[in-house]
């Protein structure tokens, strides 16, 4: 789980990146102008839209701890399994332990499943942040007079 968490965080950092717009002089500015527009862009784009994409990139992926699923399904299964167990007339003791163990697995898929998904949705709201980022970054370098794609 920490190598997914670790791949979600190294995918957001080269996302925020890799979004930026190309820029090109449209009106012959040599490469100093052009780098000190593009400084004062990224700078525009940060204060107008309130992102600041080194924070972003570095935001971390949501914690992949335990959330108490297993054990939760543990408790349901068993409990189920104790039910069927003391109804069909076999051992409520062994249904309990049967029950149990399929809650546990049931409890850790369901914690997985939440987990990706909460990855995901941090992901796309990382992504959503720096498109609103690099529209505004864009917006200005156009401003300045650079053709931007």
């Amino acid at each position: 789980m920490k190598r997914f968490a670790a791949l979600i965080l190294a995918s957001a950092s080269a996302l925020a990146y890799a979004q930026k717009p190309a820029t090109y002089p449209a009106h012959g500015q040599s490469q100093q102008q052009q780098m000190s527009d593009d400084g004062a862009c990224y700078a525009w784009a940060k204060q107008s839209t309130g992102i600041d994409p080194a924070v972003v990139a570095q935001t971390p992926a949501p914690p992949a701890g335990p959330t108490g699923a297993r054990v939760r399904g543990a408790a349901r299964g068993a409990a189920a399994g104790a039910i069927v167990g003391d109804v069909s007339g076999n051992d409520a003791g062994h249904g309990a332990a049967v029950g149990a163990t399929a809650g546990v697995l049931a409890g850790g898929v369901r914690s997985r499943q939440q987990h990706a998904a909460q990855a995901q949705s941090a992901t796309a709201s990382q992504q959503s942040s720096m498109t609103t980022y690099w529209h505004a970054y864009g917006a200005c370098m156009q401003g300045k007079g650079y053709t931007v794609q």
